[in-house]
């Protein structure tokens, strides 16, 4: 018993000297967009951003599996390029979408798959409605900034989700229920200035 006690704390012992804490690092708002995209009737792909949103992300470059990620941002937030189609997507047609209501997303896990890269999964949060969905994400670069002179890091992710997994399924199939996100965002560490 005693031979097995040392054995299993030997091989602990290499997994908790590398163990580092994650450091918190701020969404650089004006860097940072999603942009979602979908079949229409077969004839267009349309197109939408949504930018200017808040989060954090934990990220121990040494460990990454042991980082974090929290995003949120409001629903009216979205940009489509066309009035109409805004208007449309906040109707009751789709989101019904009042002041206020957001968009999250909170990590619940990492599997690092590569060097720079990782499958992120969490919960996307939207109309109501919860599921889990994972990110392919990359690291782009961490480091020193040159302008802001602090540690930085910029990440991409791109994932599908089934609109009618959030109840906004109107018009499919004719209008893809297949919608495919792309994520890029900038994050600097620490919290960002704000204006007194």
């Amino acid at each position: 018993m005693n031979r097995f006690a040392a054995a299993t704390a030997l091989a602990l012992l290499p997994a908790t000297a590398v163990l580092a804490e994650p450091v918190e690092y701020s969404l650089d708002s004006s860097h940072s967009q999603i942009v979602f995209h979908y079949d229409h009737l077969g004839f267009s792909t349309g197109y939408g951003m949504f930018s200017g949103f808040d989060g954090t992300i934990m990220f121990d470059q040494e460990d990454p599996a042991n980082s974090s990620v929290e995003v949120s941002f409001p629903v009216r937030s979205m940009m489509t390029g066309w009035e109409g189609r805004f208007e449309h997507f906040m109707s009751e047609d789709f989101f019904g979408a009042e002041e206020g209501d957001m968009v999250t997303f909170t990590s619940t896990g990492i599997e690092v798959t590569g060097d720079e890269t990782a499958e992120i999964t969490g919960e996307l949060s939207m109309n109501g409605v919860t599921n889990e969905v994972v990110l392919d994400a990359q690291l782009n670069k961490a480091g020193s900034h040159p302008m802001e002179n602090k540690p930085w890091a910029g990440f991409s992710a791109t994932t599908t989700v089934l609109r009618s997994d959030y109840n906004l399924g109107m018009f499919a199939p004719a209008v893809s229920d297949e919608v495919e996100i792309e994520i890029s965002v900038e994050a600097m560490e620490g919290q960002p200035e704000t204006d007194s």
